[in-house]
């Protein structure tokens, strides 16, 4: 055994934690005699491959009998844990949490070579801990794995173990200092999702050109679902990557700064405030735009649609003690409904369709999700809307109904749908449909060459519904259409093929959803609705093509796993086929394809 030590000299290792320009400073430009300024920081991640020595742990965890192939364990290397894997004979060890929001993988689903969070479904190689479906952005640690005389041990590091999480290694700009300001190599319009994974990415491939994303918001990139289950986040606490980040890979962040036009010819994005930048590759990624209300009274003050941080906390603000009306039972107004029901004196949701999610979820799901509101001093208008909006001194006081009722009102959030944020395309010869949604192929390409689209505001051909062109608003999705678009950038002529997945919580349950269950005819529940303990299997004709449950993890992973490996469900087999690999936990029946 021969065990070799790196020690870098302190004034190396400072020079490799410098940006490629020796130093971090912000970079600024001027429009019309403005400055700008790039979210650059000056003290970048520090980010060192090489370990101490003295941070590696080595432990025996198990003999070589006890585990089975296809069987995970957690174990325990005294100053943290990791994932224990059999597969094909071979033992594997990663992290034991996914690093989006900390699930335990060992009640996820192991298949063909990878793991599948239980609860959000992202997807990780247990060979190389990497990231290969979403949400989330970092992948997981892989540790050694060494057998001697019959006994498994692992061996690793032990700030790994406490992460939890690894870093891709990325590439940094060669040299941002000799580049014209009003340029560059790729230009993302939205810092969502869609966009951070796209310049990841990009850098993870090792692009060293430049790349500079631009958004309306006044903050870089976050964990938008949040808006709505987390209202009282500061923007801090859900921000998805550190400002230091952007400053360590390179990635420029223009905040506050909205694209007017775009001129594909010239491959120029003109900005509201007049400023122009070249672009050779260009990403779309604007997201949606919520609806507002069309009645009387829309722009009293203490009306919101929740749109930033800033929103979500000024509602949280003024609602407290107060009574508040939700207008729609979306997803966002439905958990808007939950977070504030308990700090509210009265929450009242107001919708047209006479039971919530009944499009998505189903009519028996969707008593069950309105049973478990009216439990929590919800009170539900269904089947009616908002005719017009009181104020008394300049404030929301009262919300009247097309039925007659009048509702009393402090706050009013309106969550009735929303539209796609592409209005500035329609004169650039960018193919958009009559929704507005842009239209790209399974590489995220549009129409153009050079510029591509992903996340709320397109469609695309999905592969689970025989490639029918689809908008998928799900924040997972949105990860993957930046992966693949940043790939087709590079010229990998790699196409999507992911499993839509989504989550909502609502009143400490959770409801887990994979598929694509449009235009659904039947809908077979096995457990226990009452209880919000069961599982719901979307079928269309025969096919399962969507499934949800509640309480009943890992359920909906392995659905998931089985339709993405090109696997058909048919509704006969629900109660035999699903059931027994979920009671006894054999994954062997998901191998090969067919039904």
């Amino acid at each position: 055994e021969v065990k070799i030590e790196v020690v870098i000299p302190e004034k190396e290792r400072n020079k490799e934690e410098m940006s490629p320009n020796g130093k971090a400073s912000p970079l600024i430009y001027k429009v019309n005699g403005t400055a700008r300024h790039y979210h650059l920081e000056e003290h970048p991640i520090a980010s060192n491959p090489y370990h101490n020595p003295k941070d590696m742990v080595e432990a025996s965890v198990c003999h070589v009998k006890d585990l089975e192939n296809g069987q995970m364990r957690e174990v325990d290397l005294g100053c943290g844990k990791a994932l224990l894997i059999k597969e094909s004979g071979e033992f594997h060890a990663v992290g034991h949490k996914c690093p989006h929001y900390g699930a335990p993988l060992v009640k996820g689903v192991l298949s063909k070579g990878r793991v599948r969070c239980p609860w959000h479904g992202a997807c990780f190689n247990i060979g190389t801990g990497d990231i290969e479906d979403f949400p989330g952005l970092d992948s997981l640690p892989r540790f050694q794995v060494k057998i001697e005389k019959e006994k498994v041990y692992i061996r690793a590091s032990k700030q790994a173990l406490q992460t939890q999480r690894r870093t891709k290694m990325m590439a940094k700009c060669i040299s941002l200092s000799n580049y014209n300001l009003s340029s560059t190599n790729v230009l993302i319009i939205g810092a969502g999702a869609a966009g951070l994974v796209c310049a990841e990415t990009l850098r993870q491939e090792g692009f060293s050109d430049r790349i500079v994303m631009c958004t309306m918001d006044r903050h870089l990139p976050y964990d938008r679902p949040k808006l709505s289950k987390s209202m009282d986040s500061h923007p801090e606490q859900i921000a998805l990557r550190p400002k230091e980040f952007f400053c360590t890979y390179d990635i420029e962040v223009l905040t506050e700064m909205q694209v007017a036009a775009v001129d594909v010819k010239s491959k120029i994005a003109v900005f509201k405030d007049g400023f122009k930048m070249e672009y050779n590759k260009l990403l779309i990624a604007t997201g949606n735009m919520p609806k507002t209300l069309s009645c009387k009274g829309r722009e009293i003050e203490n009306v919101f649609n929740i749109r930033t941080p800033e929103d979500a906390n000024r509602v949280v603000k003024l609602a407290t003690s107060k009574n508040v009306v939700i207008v729609g039972a979306s997803f966002l107004g439905m958990e808007v409904a939950a977070y504030l029901a308990e700090r509210a004196h009265s929450v009242s949701v107001v919708e047209l369709e006479h039971v919530p999610f009944k499009k998505f979820f189903g009519e028996r799901v969707g008593r069950a999700v309105m049973k478990m509101f009216e439990n929590n001093r919800v009170k539900f208008y269904m089947q009616t809307e908002v005719s017009e909006l009181r104020e008394q001194e300049g404030k929301l006081k009262e919300v009247v109904l097309k039925s007659g009722k009048i509702l009393r009102a402090d706050v009013c959030v309106v969550g009735v749908g929303a539209v796609p944020a592409t209005g500035f395309l329609k004169q650039s010869g960018i193919n958009i449909d009559s929704k507005g949604f842009i239209v790209v192929n399974k590489m995220m390409q549009t129409n153009i060459p050079g510029v591509f689209a992903a996340g709320d505001a397109v469609t695309f051909p999905l592969a689970l519904r025989n490639n029918k062109k689809v908008n998928v608003p799900h924040w997972q999705m949105a990860h993957m259409h930046g992966r693949i678009a940043a790939l087709n950038m590079l010229a990998h002529g790699t196409e999507i093929s992911t499993v839509p997945y989504l989550w909502t919580a609502m009143f400490g349950k959770s409801i887990r959803y994979a598929g694509h269950g449009e235009g659904f005819d039947d809908v077979v529940i096995q457990g226990d609705l009452d209880e919000l303990k069961f599982v719901a299997f979307y079928t269309k004709s025969d096919e399962v093509v969507a499934v949800a449950s509640i309480n009943y993890d890992p359920i909906v992973s392995k659905v998931a796993e089985v339709l993405a490996a090109g696997r058909t469900i048919r509704k006969r087999d629900v109660d035999t086929v699903i059931f027994l690999s979920f009671r006894t936990g054999d994954m062997s029946w998901l191998t090969g394809k067919g039904s």
